[in-house]
């Protein structure tokens, strides 16, 4: 999904949603659902994706060639740093009429059945999708339901499935010039969009799909869909929204966004670490008890859009946070193509940007993170929580995950100041792993120094 412009979001917004909706009240993507939505919960999610990971990968711009066939060959060094899950942005090929830019969106879906001929065959995308498994990978693919590119054939063979104005001119959604708006008022639509689901499910075995857009006039199709999709295989349900309504509806995960915008404003000084208990425990008393967020430093929006994490979470800054990605609980964390190298500017979204692999300067720091969260049962989806205070409450931020017969204290300095660490705890004390300087560490009542951004992690 791209950013649109404030005003026309607003404008255009209304009018899909009042044409679409009639008189349903209607809540945007980033809306927190009532508290009855927690009564109604969600199918327990596949149990691969619990203490799992996500890896976005960009094909475009991950490699010279931009093929499926080119990315392939990387995935040994990601199975060695410990991606588990591959999130391949949508595959499908890119509309022409309007498009954006010299290459356009892969939001601008031409064909939800067809492979972008820029990636390769269908046959290169089985081979990749074969060998990804036989490595011990997990697939989801990006879908575009929202709407279509600016010629899809469904635009000539079925001009009822999009929104139209007073005029019969289709919509574009906000700014997004280059796509159409679909109609989720017509269950034809549901029925062709959900075959076409089906279709890279049977014929690709893919494990899931991480679905971009979703709003909530959407509701009743996923009610619908995903059950039909899941008669095919126990699938896992990504969803780029925010909200407790996309459990009761059946998707497993919901994007962690109000998290990031506060670690954001964290990182530029606009708040304390205290506001991060004011989003955990919203999440909490909101959602299904087995509802899970995405968490992230940045993705493909972010990235190009708002700079992240080069600027939003600049050098040092970006660690202590994405530590936090990968042991908070009920959440799951995403690292985006080349933030392993890290790559220091904007990912192009309409042109050719091949991202440059040489130093993996962040590789070991996410090797090591991706290793304790597969390894260690207190990072499991049921060990518990503990808020511990060991310092300045509004620059530290320190927790303890414990489940299993197993234990992690996690300490993150969230300011740009060194700060005084004393852990009152005597059950903390003892002699645990300090994961990063791997090696034993004496853990008393003295009083230390965590230098600016720095961050502990002791495995006891």
């Amino acid at each position: 999904m791209r950013c649109p412009s404030i005003l026309h979001n607003v404008i255009l917004y209304f009018a899909v949603v009042f044409a679409s909706c009639n008189s349903a009240s209607v809540n945007s993507q980033n809306e927190t659902a009532d508290s009855t939505n927690k009564s109604t919960p969600n199918a327990a999610p596949p149990d691969w994706i619990i203490e799992g990971n996500i890896y976005e990968v960009n094909v475009r711009q991950y490699s010279p060639e931009g093929t499926f066939k080119a990315f392939e060959g990387n995935l040994p060094r990601l199975k060695e740093m410990g991606v588990q899950t591959l999130w391949f942005m949508p595959i499908n090929p890119i509309s022409k009429v309007d498009r954006k830019g010299a290459l356009g969106s892969y939001y601008a879906v031409a064909d939800y059945t067809i492979i972008n001929p820029e990636f390769g065959t269908l046959q290169d995308w089985k081979e990749l999708v074969n060998h990804a498994h036989n490595m011990g990978f997990k697939v989801v693919i990006d879908w575009v339901p929202n709407h279509t590119g600016g010629d899809h054939p469904w635009l000539k063979s079925h001009p009822d499935f999009y929104m139209k104005d007073s005029t019969g001119k289709v919509l574009s959604p906000f700014d997004w010039t280059d796509v159409r708006q679909l109609n989720f008022e017509n269950k034809e639509m549901w029925d062709s969009m959900t075959a076409a689901m089906k279709f890279w499910v049977a014929e690709t075995d893919i494990d899931g799909f991480r679905c971009d857009h979703v709003e909530k006039f959407q509701s009743e199709f996923w009610k619908k869909c995903i059950p039909e999709l899941r008669s095919q295989k126990k699938l896992f349900m990504l969803a780029e929204a925010e909200g407790s309504w996309l459990f009761s509806v059946g998707f497993d995960m919901d994007y962690g966004w109000r998290l990031f915008h506060t670690t954001v404003d964290i990182a530029a000084g606009k708040r304390t670490a205290l506001s991060i208990d004011t989003v955990s425990t919203s999440f909490d008393t909101s959602s299904p008890k087995n509802a899970m967020q995405l968490y992230f430093t940045s993705n493909h929006d972010e990235n190009s859009w708002n700079k992240a994490d080069y600027r939003t979470m600049p050098g040092p800054v970006h660690a202590p946070f994405a530590v936090l990605t990968q042991t908070m609980p009920r959440g799951v964390p995403l690292i985006y193509s080349g933030q392993e190298e890290p790559v220091l500017d904007s990912i192009s979204f309409f042109y050719k940007d091949t991202i440059t692999f040489k130093k993996f300067g962040r590789e070991k720091f996410y090797k090591t993170l991706l290793s304790l969260r597969k390894s260690n049962l207190a990072l499991s989806a049921d060990a518990s929580f503990k808020k511990e205070s060991v310092g300045n409450d509004k620059a530290v931020y320190s927790f303890v995950r414990e489940g299993h017969g197993k234990k992690i204290l996690v300490i993150a300095n969230l300011s740009s100041k060194e700060q005084s660490i004393k852990i009152d705890d005597s059950s903390l004390y003892g002699n645990p792993y300090n994961l990063f300087m791997a090696r034993n560490e004496t853990v008393d009542s003295r009083q230390w120094k965590l230098h600016p951004w720095g961050y502990t992690v002791y495995v006891y």
